[in-house]
């Protein structure tokens, strides 16, 4: 099907091209087109990121072969409106702030126009259900579809042109509703990420990865895919030429693997050729030879003597212990009435920002090795990147691209190398654009976590001691693991007074995929923990869950387990709010009900308890159990 010829309408242009090598929709508009307002998140019809009109219908640019697309009328969003001028659709995701990361929006301005055209009355409900197949990973949706419910009611003249138009200015930013700068960009496709950006001469990178978790690597052989035609250069540890290590606390972690692999999917190899497809087939052409070693997948397994040694400067696994120890914890608990103990485990979790991992790197006329890539964290990078490719740092250059979502996720230099190494090795640009499938193999994950809590207290629910022991999976590499652990020390017991206490928190090398930074990190899992263990001892207690935390809360001038006063503490008040808005009956779990209302709306005096809306689980207990 090469030599078939698409004559297409886009935007109002007629387009004649060769079919080539692209065989969706979205590759023809983005790679032939340029046109790069419809995104990829997710390749398979999920996300919605790749929406165009087709004839008039929406439609998911991904799963479209192009040849069906022959003789019809495209429209993008770049079509949507002239230059310089946004539609009411538009006009409105930029009044209510419901472009943040901006890469769904796109897809999402393309959904809600085709949403008003199919119906220019659609409610609230038709609204959310025709959005429904757009996915957006910052906004939470409520931006998003207010701006479609005001965008309807200014196109039927309910509401007039000016409810399009900026807030009045404030005397101040803070407290005020301000538009974002970078919205227009944004709402119109215009805004380039890693992945949309072009350079003339540019090669498209594809990596090798390892289909085992622990091996050692015998031989890597990549003479048949240097020969292949296209082929510009092929990547591997070896063609590093300074010192091989990255990592944000600790420098483990080399380009690509040396010496072994340690986790399912970490690179091997990486082939830069004159296209996505050209690269694919050689990376086929590589021939690795491994030897498979013992792995560890357990964080508690790989702690335990014989377990298999992930890294030779870590013989027990560890990559971090954060001990803190404050009071006579053995007195504590000798003083307490009940002794509450449970095991708390947490999961670990994708980032699933939209924005899959991309870069592009070169060489400009300077000799400075130049990366664009949304990494989170360019400063470090690029005095790492400097050590790795033995160049001074004046001749490394990081440049942040939008970031189409991060969470914590892209704080990690896990492919800007590799796209140093090539454009050095070939002369080139070249352009690294991950799979979704590469995303979730290779990025870093939130640490799961098994936390073992221990808890005295009185009759009347004051804590008397806490013992607090939590293992987390670093996977294979130390990434953010260390400061994953300090911050889940510190914040271990949230706002709550302890007066004696023993905390130790753990990150162990295994041989799963890397752990690193995700909002909230460590903070997530403690909290989850300990305000679980909270909840089991008020229940053992018979006390209300709101009581047995304001018995225990920090006020103005409490320390913290760490050292600090506190000369502000909103606590208090925050449990007001909160027993306020879900209007709480107070009692013991087993004896009180609690209702809630919707926010402004009536009161359907629903059943709001947080003992039986959970099955809380059993716990082992020393001493007399209070009623």
């Amino acid at each position: 099907m090469p030599d078939h010829v698409m004559n297409l309408t886009v935007n109002g242009r007629k387009v004649k091209r060769p079919l080539g090598e692209n065989y969706r929709l979205l590759d023809f508009l983005r790679e032939e087109l340029h046109l790069t307002g419809a995104k990829e998140g997710c390749g398979a019809g999920e996300c919605g990121t790749c929406s165009v009109f087709v004839d008039g219908k929406l439609v998911k640019s991904c799963l479209m072969p192009t040849l069906k697309a022959d003789g019809a009328t495209i429209e993008t969003v770049e079509g949507l409106a002239p230059l310089d001028s946004l539609t009411e659709v538009q006009r409105a995701f930029h009044k209510t702030g419901a472009s943040q990361c901006g890469y769904c929006i796109p897809g999402m301005v393309m959904a809600a126009t085709a949403a008003l055209r199919e119906n220019p009355e659609a409610d609230f409900e038709e609204i959310k259900e025709r959005l429904g197949g757009n996915i957006c990973r910052c906004t939470g949706y409520a931006k998003i579809f207010e701006a479609v419910e005001i965008a309807r009611d200014v196109i039927a003249g309910r509401l007039p042109q000016t409810a399009l138009e900026p807030d009045a200015a404030a005397e101040s930013f803070i407290g005020a509703s301000v538009r974002r700068i970078d919205a227009p960009s944004k709402v119109t496709g215009r805004l380039k990420y890693a992945g949309d950006m072009i350079m003339p001469d540019m090669l498209h990178m594809q990596v090798l990865r390892s289909p085992h978790a622990h091996a050692r690597i015998v031989s890597i052989d990549t003479s048949e895919a240097e020969a292949l035609e296209g082929v510009a250069c092929v990547i591997t540890a070896a063609d590093v030429p300074g010192e091989d290590g990255f990592g944000v606390f600790v420098h483990d972690q080399p380009i690509m693997a040396r010496g072994k692999v340690r986790h399912v999917g970490e690179a091997v190899a990486a082939v830069s050729a004159e296209s996505v497809e050209i690269a694919r087939r050689a990376l086929g052409l590589i021939k690795v030879e491994y030897e498979e070693l013992p792995a560890v997948f357990d964080p508690e397994e790989a702690m335990r003597p014989g377990a298999p040694v992930i890294h030779d400067y870590a013989p027990d696994n560890l990559v971090k212990h954060i001990p803190i120890r404050k009071g006579d914890v053995e007195a504590g608990f000798a003083e307490a009435d009940l002794i509450v103990e449970n095991t708390y485990s947490t999961q670990q979790i994708e980032h699933a920002y939209l924005e899959p991992e991309a870069g592009l790197a070169y060489v400009d006329p300077d000799g400075v090795v130049t990366i664009h890539s949304p990494s989170q964290n360019i400063t470090h990078h690029r005095h790492m990147l400097a050590k790795i490719i033995n160049r001074p740092i004046n001749k490394v250059r990081f440049i942040m691209s939008p970031v189409g979502g991060g969470f914590g996720g892209k704080e990690d230099m896990i492919y800007q190398g590799m796209l140093a190494l090539a454009a050095m090795k070939s002369g080139r640009p070249v352009r690294l654009v991950f799979t979704r499938e590469e995303s979730i193999i290779a990025s870093a994950k939130r640490h799961p976590a098994r936390i073992t809590y221990r808890m005295g207290l009185k009759s009347d629910g004051r804590i008397t001691a806490v013992s607090f022991r939590m293992i987390s999976d670093g996977g294979a590499y130390g990434m953010s693991t260390e400061g994953v652990m300090r911050k889940a020390a510190i914040l271990a017991f949230g706002p709550y007074e302890v007066p004696n206490l023993k905390v130790d928190t753990y990150g162990i090398y295994t041989n799963n995929t890397p752990s690193g930074a995700f909002r909230s990190f460590g903070a997530m899992q403690t909290q989850f923990a300990t305000e679980s263990h909270l909840d089991l001892c008020a229940e053992k207690l018979g006390l209300d869950p709101f009581e047995i935390r304001r018995r225990n809360m920090m006020k103005i001038g409490s320390t913290t387990h760490t050292g600090q006063m506190l000369e502000t503490c909103s606590m208090e008040e925050v449990l007001r709010v909160a027993e306020e808005f879900c209007r709480w009956e107070r009692g013991a779990p087993t004896s009180r009900g609690a209702t809630r209302s919707d926010l402004g709306g009536p009161d359907t005096r629903k059943p709001c308890t947080l003992g039986a809306r959970f099955k809380m689980p059993e716990a082992e207990e020393s001493k007399q159990e209070v009623a």
